[in-house]
């Protein structure tokens, strides 16, 4: 008879486990492409662009704020706010999107996510940084992805990065409570 011994199993057991943790912990690509994947069933409706870096979906007729994932925008005020929020609008509103995102929200209870759409597959957090209008948001996210096209964007002084002095929105924020 011809059977696998338990040693076997569990050694197959552990070398899934390692491959499926190191994609985990990598914050890669095959992460990211695994969680687009486990997405692809819930398809949301762009009905608003608040701000360059925050929308709001449409799911099941029930409407949910997006915070855009690894990113931050200039605000509305700051210079390239509205050219941001113009970009965003241009790129999604009116749209069919998938959502990326673990489920986590923030203080305002705008969902965390990264936005691809669905005609074409474009996501709409890396065309705002790599377009120049959003800085990669380091404070909350590792993301060696977002870091390299900010530093592109930087080296070819594209939109944010052509003003001379860029002031970072969290810089504007705090400066603007006082």
């Amino acid at each position: 008879m011809n059977t696998i011994k338990p040693i076997s199993l569990l050694f197959i057991f552990l070398i899934l486990l390692n491959n499926s943790t190191t994609a985990l912990s990598n914050n890669n690509a095959a992460f990211s492409f695994h969680l687009f994947q486990n997405n692809y069933q819930n398809i949301y409706k762009v009905i608003a662009v608040k701000d360059g870096d925050t929308f709001v979906v449409l799911f099941n007729n029930k409407q949910q704020v997006v915070r855009l994932a690894h990113i931050d925008c200039p605000e509305k005020k700051q210079p390239f706010g509205t050219k941001a929020k113009q970009f965003a609008a241009q790129l999604c509103f009116g749209k069919n999107v998938y959502l990326i995102h673990e489920n986590n929200y923030d203080r305002n209870k705008r969902l965390i996510a990264e936005v691809i759409v669905v005609e074409n597959k474009l996501n709409v957090n890396k065309e705002l940084v790599k377009n120049g209008l959003a800085w990669h948001f380091k404070k909350y996210s590792n993301n060696t992805e977002y870091a390299t096209l900010e530093i592109k964007a930087r080296k070819e002084k594209t939109g944010i990065w052509s003003d001379e002095n860029p002031i970072a929105p969290w810089v504007w924020r705090k400066s603007k409570k006082h």
